[in-house]
């Protein structure tokens, strides 16, 4: 199938945006042509109190917002690693329970995958991060109604929420892609299907 650019939301915290996120990562490592940008999309400021400030300017949100900023300034700066950050970030929150808060936290990551932290920290400390992640949000959020993770945004104007119940097969990625190719075609294709969802999770 044509690659269609599209972009893919995301917010660590999310266990749905994790499996989304594998699989597509996973597609990619087999081989599968994807013209894919991850965008930042945090969850915490669709749950403040009006009249409270943004997340991205109240620094009771620092910690929360830390592993966006870092993967926005490794997705911008150092490209070549990122898709092997994003997925040990996931790995991290859901597999190991790493809260991802911490500089101590993120700089052990980092390292791993082999990445200067304090270059990454650098980047982050000089605010484009924060402003991307509030700059996205807003769009997403105000001009496409985006309510969650993990969402695929087609030409900037059509957004798809979408739910997968299980991950990507650790010792073959390439099942991932046709995962991704159905997802793909009923995003694309099937434009009069709104919601399509099992009642109950156990079949």
């Amino acid at each position: 199938m044509t690659a269609q650019p599209f972009a893919l939301l995301y917010d660590y915290r999310c266990p749905f945006a994790r499996t989304v996120h594998e699989h597509v990562l996973a597609a990619r490592r087999a081989g599968m042509d994807l013209d894919v940008t991850f965008e930042p999309f945090t969850l915490h400021q669709g749950h403040i109190a009006t009249g409270d400030p943004d997340v991205w300017d109240d620094p009771a949100y620092d910690g929360a917002l830390l592993s966006l900023e870092v993967s926005v300034a490794v997705r911008d700066n150092f490209p070549y690693l990122f898709d092997e950050l994003h997925g040990a970030l996931f790995d991290a929150r859901h597999a190991g329970g790493v809260s991802l808060t911490t500089r101590h936290q993120l700089t052990e990551i980092m390292e791993r995958t082999g990445l200067d932290a304090e270059k990454v920290f650098a980047v982050v400390d000089g605010g484009e991060p924060r402003q991307v992640i509030a700059e996205r949000w807003r769009h997403f959020h105000d001009d496409l109604d985006v309510f969650g993770v993990p969402t695929f945004v087609i030409d900037d104007a059509d957004a798809v929420f979408v739910r997968l119940m299980s991950g990507p097969d650790r010792k073959n990625p390439a099942a991932s892609i046709p995962v991704i190719e159905r997802l793909l075609d009923l995003i694309l294709n099937e434009s009069d299907l709104n919601e399509f969802k099992h009642t109950q999770v156990n079949r």
